[in-house]
């Protein structure tokens, strides 16, 4: 029996801390295979993949700003974070035959090419990953928004988050063990209960676009894939009745 994904377009929101494994700074390069090789089952599938990728496993604008150096400053700091590792994503990916491309929301000549909705979507449309660098371009803006701005753009089903946990909580599960994970919530719950699942602003903007998220343990080899084919992995986030 073929498998059957639920999903025909999705944009996968990775932190840059997903890319360090165990390490506390920089790139693990096993990680990167591992990412590629699901990427590549999913793909398999003929789901499209778009990638919004962050940058806080090499620069972070507010712990810098915090640190005394200029918050504008910090903030197209992490955007090049977000270049880098966009680069590296895109060379192992294509080590792994995977057709890339990576679109940066500011100019890199030489390096990448800058983000045009028709272009990501074009790229999509040929099977290829499209990587989405340098957050939205505009200081202040976390990666969050990033993800649910290009996720509306190119029409994905389902913006995926990947995290550390297996998905959204009552409580965070860290420091409250008998915390309940949730299975399905609606965008209200979450407002209402303040559960942390994204930035409040790119939250926002998917509720009101009506675009659902997948909140998922990025950790867990394999889950790539079985939240593609699964409602049962991660906690769905959803309008529902308002």
């Amino acid at each position: 029996m073929s498998e059957k994904p639920l999903y025909h377009r999705v944009l996968l929101k990775l932190s840059g801390e997903a890319l360090m494994g165990n390490s506390n700074f920089g790139l693990d390069p096993a990680v990167l295979h591992r990412l590629a090789q699901e990427i590549k089952e999913v793909l398999a599938l003929g789901v499209q993949v778009g990638i919004v990728v962050g940058g806080g496993n090499l620069f972070r604008g507010a712990a810098l700003s915090k640190a005394g150096l200029d918050r504008i400053s910090g903030d197209y700091m992490g955007m090049l974070a977000t270049m880098m590792n966009a680069i590296a994503m895109r060379d192992v990916f294509e080590n792994n035959d995977i057709d890339t491309r990576v679109l940066s929301a500011i100019p890199m000549s030489g390096m990448v090419d800058h983000y045009d909705r028709r272009k990501a979507i074009h790229h999509l449309n040929s099977g290829r990953v499209v990587i989405f660098a340098a957050g939205t371009g505009n200081p202040m803006v976390t990666t969050d928004s990033a993800a649910s701005l290009r996720g509306i753009e190119i029409g994905a089903d389902v913006i995926l988050k990947a995290t550390n946990v297996d998905g959204v909580y009552s409580a965070d599960p860290v420091i409250d063990k008998n915390a309940t994970l949730y299975k399905r919530v609606t965008y209200r719950e979450v407002l209402n209960k303040e559960l942390r699942v994204m930035d409040l602003a790119a939250f926002c903007q998917c509720r009101d676009q009506n675009i659902s998220l997948r909140v998922f343990n990025i950790a867990v080899p394999g889950n790539i894939k079985k939240v593609i084919l699964s409602e049962d992995v991660g906690t769905l986030v959803e309008r529902g009745e308002e």
